[in-house]
């Protein structure tokens, strides 16, 4: 797997989707120093100022939002949260919303302080929360993907039970086969791919994530709710995507996200789990479109 071309596989994600594919898009990377010794990576789509900013969730990185972005065709910028793709690690692994918000606001700042919106999936959604009551200034429209402060170790166990699995793998086709059991209705390429992404090569032949795991409290869980109190606070325009199949959003979260922001739009994605931008890309990238174009 040595000859990994992270620019490499946009053709795949095209064909998958079905969208019409006439030529690699134009994607770099690109970095900023948040503080001494912690840069956060990012990718940059297209050549034009971006006008949406991309946060993806817990044990992902930038290129889960690939097909979303070919879909919407647009300049953005999709960045990997520090700890996950090619950000820094942090020393004391502390990820929390209101630490990544600080440090993610330095980065728009300087790769796309005018785009309409902030789009953020799980982690990178409840970090969007949190930008958007603190830094409203780089916040014109909010995207949340299938979280809420609501968000609870029971709702999440599916998911922490995958990422807090083993911590390397003897080959790649275990690592997949992991992946598969976890992802059942998720496409073998798709998930091959996200591998591919997400995942490196050690130089002892075992593969390893491309994530820092998450320090977790005393009580083996980050405490999500006070979030709620941001929710509160914030004046953008605020759309949330539920998946259908996802147990990470309830009715409850719902009713609670409509009481302190009653003119929330708030869409159910059809036939989609938590990560709504895997399971239906092309629905998440006509909901953004029409929250920000119209």
């Amino acid at each position: 797997m040595s000859n990994y071309d992270e620019f490499g596989l946009f053709a795949e994600n095209a064909a998958e989707a079905g969208l019409h594919w006439s030529g690699p898009p134009q994607v770099t990377r690109c970095s900023v120093e948040i503080a001494p010794d912690r840069r956060i990576s990012a990718l940059r789509w297209g050549a034009g100022e971006p006008e949406l900013v991309l946060l993806h969730g817990g044990a992902q990185n930038a290129h889960t939002w690939d097909t979303v972005a070919l879909a919407l065709n647009r300049p953005l910028i999709a960045i990997d949260l520090p700890g996950h793709g090619l950000s820094d690690w942090w020393a004391d692994h502390r990820y929390t919303p209101v630490r990544l918000a600080d440090a993610i606001s330095i980065a728009i700042e300087q790769l796309a302080p005018r785009a309409t919106a902030v789009v953020g999936m799980s982690l990178g959604g409840l970090t969007a929360l949190r930008l958007a009551a603190h830094y409203p200034n780089l916040v014109r429209r909010l995207i949340v993907v299938d979280v809420t402060p609501g968000t609870d170790k029971a709702k999440s166990a599916a998911i922490s039970a995958f990422i807090n699995g083993p911590k390397d793998f003897a080959s790649f086709e275990e690592i997949l086969d992991r992946t598969i059991t976890h992802n059942p209705g998720r496409s073998i390429q798709s998930l091959r791919r996200g591998i591919l992404h997400n995942a490196r090569e050690r130089e002892d032949g075992r593969w390893i994530w491309r994530y820092d795991r998450i320090r977790p409290t005393s009580n083996g869980q980050i405490d999500f709710t006070p979030l709620w109190d941001d929710v509160s606070a914030i004046q953008a325009p605020l759309l949330l995507a539920r998946g259908s199949k996802s147990p990470v959003v309830d009715d409850a979260d719902i009713a609670e996200l409509l009481r302190r922001q009653p003119r929330a739009r708030v869409e159910i994605v059809d036939g989609a789990g938590h990560s709504i931008q895997g399971d239906r890309p092309i629905e998440l990238a006509e909901l953004i479109h029409d929250f920000t174009v119209g």
